[in-house]
């Protein structure tokens, strides 16, 4: 089904470049946070997605409702749109990950039919938000760059990251493809980020504070020497527009084809030695945080002009303060103890967020 929730008007700018982007799992946490940025910027930008937005949009967005894996509802979401940035997918954690025919059908037909719809129409650029599990498959990698081969596909612990690997492939073979309309060629590129943080965070942090209050977690997983890295929303958003950009003519087009790894560029020790997440969370969760693996952003400063900003977890311990946690007792020893749970949820739920939040 196409449904427009809300009113295109006409650009704010005259005589610019507008641009109109097209968001798939636009209603998600990190596509509602990429699709505000843009249009601050004065683009028009659709969600496409399979549920409306439940935050407070702009009066101006374009939400287009359809699932991605019905390719005619990809098609009339897609014409008439200058670039597509691909976030939807499924799978990640928890319950998804049982479902492997749905993960299929999302995360690899759902992608062929972006592909498609992207030659059928016109569409010059694509950015795919991939993830760092298309190399990583529970081996230590330190600094690891975009010169690393993909996982074996048999060797992926779980489908999702599998049928990721199998998706990014398919976007990067389709750079170059010659556009129906004969205007040009699409462009593709594809972002792996880290373990995403941010206020907000609907997919782990919840669940992880949570547990951690009710003082669920006991033992101990993972080496205490293990390092990860992770990455802030607001960092990610700026990659995902750096990524369009270097796609254009303007630019050279000298992102088309090529994968980069994103995160905030600093190193942490995982949160394993203290809290045993095993009952609670699904093995692959538990496997792929308790081992070291982080990987040089070199690549993605040199040709995308990528700095990332620095941030924290005070924000996120903030957003939970300000809804309720941390304030049940008059106490300062336990206010504090409180407040240390939630730093700690808080880091738990970002070595556990290896995508983006993202629509289906």
């Amino acid at each position: 089904m196409l449904r427009s929730l809300f009113p295109i008007r006409p650009p704010a700018m005259e005589n610019a470049r507008t641009d109109t982007f097209l968001i798939t799992g636009g209603c998600g946490y990190f596509g509602y946070r990429l699709a505000c940025s843009l249009h601050k910027k004065g683009a028009r930008v659709l969600l496409f997605d399979t549920v409306p937005p439940i935050q407070e949009v702009p009066e101006d967005f374009v939400f287009v409702q359809g699932d991605i894996r019905d390719y005619a509802q990809v098609e009339r979401a897609i014409a008439g749109v200058d670039c597509v940035f691909h976030i939807a997918s499924y799978g990640m954690s928890g319950r998804e990950q049982l479902n492997h025919h749905l993960i299929e059908a999302v995360n690899v037909q759902g992608t062929q039919n972006v592909l498609k719809g992207c030659v059928e129409h016109g569409v010059s650029r694509l950015v795919y938000t991939s993830t760092f599990n298309v190399v990583f498959g529970g081996q230590v990698i330190e600094n690891g760059n975009e010169s690393l081969p993909y996982l074996p596909l048999h060797l992926h612990p779980d489908h999702y990251s599998r049928t990721k690997s199998l998706a990014e492939m398919a976007v990067l073979k389709a750079n170059g493809t010659a556009l129906k309309d004969s205007s040009g060629v699409l462009r593709t590129c594809a972002l792996r980020p880290a373990g995403i943080y941010g206020p907000g965070e609907q997919r782990h942090l919840p669940r992880i504070v949570g547990y951690i209050e009710k003082g669920i977690f006991r033992f101990v997983y993972g080496e205490p020497s293990s390092l990860v890295e992770f990455v802030h929303v607001d960092n990610l958003v700026s990659a995902h527009e750096l990524a369009a950009e270097a796609l254009t003519l303007e630019k050279q087009h000298r992102s088309a084809g090529q994968a980069y790894f994103i995160s905030d560029e600093m190193i942490h020790h995982l949160i394993g030695p203290f809290y045993n997440f095993q009952p609670l969370l699904t093995r692959t969760e538990v496997y792929k945080t308790g081992v070291t693996h982080y990987f040089s952003m070199a690549k993605a400063k040199a040709e995308l002009g990528y700095e990332p900003q620095e941030y924290n977890l005070d924000e996120v311990v903030q957003w939970f303060r300000c809804r309720g946690h941390g304030k049940k007792s008059c106490s300062s020893f336990l206010s504090r103890l409180l407040l240390d749970i939630l730093f700690v949820a808080a880091f738990v739920a970002v070595a556990l967020s290896f995508l983006p939040v993202v629509g289906s």
